[in-house]
């Protein structure tokens, strides 16, 4: 295995950018408590965090020793947790920004993958990603539409 170049590490720090800012612009189109700076944030970190562990791993089996570039992958994913957990507010019955949160940590996830050297499984992810958003988004529109409408007919 190669060790990683400068080069690579900035492509892939770039590729995560953009897929953030891809994500955080369907968000910020729909005003939500996190858009554009904020997912592309979260993919750069996430990828910076992956691009260090893979570095470091180099560096200490170069020197000899044993490394395990996924303990600071796992950091990472708890990390996110906190942070996504500071957008979940509940009020009265009501949960708001349960898919916000679910975003960061799916954006999380594209930028260890991108970080990594995964690109075809990020960029698949988050093709689906923004399709689950965009797409699953008119489909709960249509499915409460018609079940107030249920209501109003009994």
């Amino acid at each position: 295995m190669e060790a990683l170049s400068d080069v690579e590490a900035v492509q892939r720090l770039a590729l995560a950018m953009v897929v953030g800012a891809v994500l955080g612009i369907e968000r910020e189109r729909l005003d939500r408590p996190a858009g554009l700076r904020t997912y592309m944030l979260v993919t750069e970190g996430a990828c910076l965090f992956m691009i260090c562990a893979i570095l470091l791993a180099e560096q200490i089996v170069r020197a000899g020793g044993i490394s395990d570039p996924g303990r600071i992958a796992s950091t990472v994913v708890q990390g996110i947790g906190f942070i996504a957990a500071g957008v979940i507010l509940t009020t009265g019955k009501e949960v708001v920004g349960l898919t916000t949160a679910a975003g960061l940590w799916v954006a999380t996830a594209l930028g260890l993958l991108i970080g990594a050297g995964f690109f075809v499984i990020a960029i698949v992810a988050a093709v689906a990603t923004v399709l689950a958003l965009v797409v699953l988004r008119h489909v709960e529109l249509e499915f409460l539409n018609s079940k107030s409408d249920q209501g109003r007919d009994s």
